[in-house]
């Protein structure tokens, strides 16, 4: 029987933020139907789903009109300045109707706790050095006009303000860069939006100007964050190189981790004074053993638990809930999926939109980050335990969460202890998911668990994810 302890002496220094999700690209996607925005607002933002409170809206840059090489049906994001046929600016309030209709009603379903950040891809298309939205010619040059890089600030402060004041939406952070010290961003491409901007002088100049606009447009309150780098390693050099000025503009680092995380850019943070929030990520990834369509729901879990422990973040974002849409016909012209995928194997996301009928199908990875984000919720304090288990304090209410991932496929029994804490309680809850969509567990409430002086036993499922809750816990 493996011990597990759960130390006061391993909580994390920062109380947790919350759990989200960028609103790109399927906000653009589902909110051409109210049914399915208010179905996505129930199932992800409210309590009766996942309580995510974390939105992040994308600010489009919006790509020349005659330009038309993105295939994705979802991932041409609108621009909300734009040329009259005098070559005049002007901004179309108008132009991101449906991600902005998702935002409103997930702002709402989220409550209290509901936090926005702002964030761009690319800035306008006649920004840019290539005059093309998705990036330069040799994807390694910087696409950001030097001549306009004041202009771009302005453009996102505009934005940003008229969301905060007219929309009655609160912006809390504003992140001017996705990934740029990167070659993933080149011109005419079929994919997205995207923008290289170089660390160091480029990167703080822009840092800066965004501050500065902000600060003007009346919105002192908002966050300026630095990076959402692709990963930890590439954080950590953009943020090395950052001028004195831009960290003193600064108020939080985020970063993305499409690779394993490493604990410098967390040492970085630290020396700076600085949060620390993991702003995207997730893959078509599975493990598990012969664990059907728990495989991905596993990999998951496991990288939740991965990047808290080794970031000690404040924040944890997947990049989209909803990646894939089902539809028998074309949408502007463009193709998406014609049935569902076999969800034994690696998938984005963690729901399937069926366009046609309204629906939105969940699976069980969505379930497995129920098992996190319902019960591990803002203003709580993670402790760090293992490489398949993370908890949480809950001062206010007295409680312990354990969330423990089990990717083997026999079962195996474990004894839990509570160090620094008293455990004032006889029984232990515990909810676990299992199995498949179709006859598995989904949050499903069990028996009990018998307290025993500071601690308890318990038997994990093979390839689940159970959750146990202590009350009347109190710090020793």
């Amino acid at each position: 029987m493996k011990k597990i302890t759960v130390s006061k002496n391993n909580m994390f220094p920062d109380s947790f933020k919350g759990w989200g999700t960028s609103l790109c690209w399927w906000a653009n996607r589902l909110g051409i139907s109210d049914k399915l925005t208010e179905a996505s607002a129930r199932l992800f933002f409210s309590s009766e789903g996942l309580g995510l409170n974390i939105m992040r809206y994308n600010i489009g840059g919006g790509d020349d009109p005659t330009h038309n090489h993105i295939e994705r049906t979802d991932s041409d994001i609108p621009g909300w300045l734009k040329k009259d046929g005098k070559g005049k600016l002007y901004y179309d309030y108008n132009a991101d109707t449906f991600q902005l209709k998702v935002l409103k009603s997930a702002y709402e379903a989220a409550g209290r706790d509901a936090f926005v950040e702002v964030f761009s891809n690319s800035p306008p298309y006649f920004m840019t050095v290539s005059g093309c939205s998705s990036g330069s010619k040799s994807a390694i040059a910087n696409n950001l006009k030097k001549s306009c890089i004041t202009d771009f600030a302005e453009y996102l402060a505009h934005v940003s303000k008229y969301i905060n004041d007219e929309m009655g939406i609160k912006i809390g952070s504003l992140a001017a860069m996705n990934e740029p010290f990167t070659n993933y961003w080149r011109a005419y491409s079929p994919k997205q939006e995207g923008c290289h901007i170089s660390p160091g002088r480029m990167q703080s100049t822009l840092i800066c100007e965004t501050a500065r606009a902000i600060k003007e447009a009346g919105l002192s309150a908002v966050d300026i964050t630095a990076g959402d780098e692709t990963n930890t390693a590439l954080q950590n050099i953009a943020c090395k190189r950052l001028s004195s000025e831009a960290w003193s503009c600064i108020d939080r680092i985020s970063t993305h981790t499409y690779s394993k995380a490493t604990p410098k850019l967390s040492e970085t943070a630290k020396a700076h004074g600085k949060p620390l929030w993991m702003t995207e990520t997730d893959w078509s990834s599975e493990m598990g053993e012969n664990a059907g369509e728990m495989g991905p729901a596993l990999w998951l879990g496991h990288k939740i638990i991965e990047d808290l422990s080794t970031l000690q973040c404040s924040a944890w974002v997947i990049w989209q809930v909803v990646a894939s849409y089902i539809s028998q016909y074309d949408y502007k012209g463009k193709r998406d999926m014609s049935c569902m995928p076999d969800l034994t194997k690696g998938y984005w996301g963690v729901a399937f939109s069926d366009m046609d009928r309204e629906e939105i199908y969940l699976t069980q990875k969505y379930y497995a980050f129920g098992q996190f984000s319902r019960f591990i919720r803002p203003g709580n304090t993670l402790i760090k335990v293992d490489n398949r288990t993370i908890a949480c304090y809950d001062k206010d209410n007295r409680k312990i969460h354990i969330v423990c991932v089990n990717d083997k496929a026999a079962d195996c029994e474990k004894s839990f202890k509570l160090d620094g804490f008293l455990l004032n309680c006889s029984s232990i809850r515990a909810v676990r998911t299992s199995g498949s969509i179709a006859g598995g567990e989904h949050w499903s409430e069990l028996s009990s668990v018998k307290a025993e002086g500071d601690g308890f036993t318990a038997v994990l499922k093979g390839n689940s994810i159970t959750t146990y809750t202590a009350d009347g816990v109190e710090e020793k």
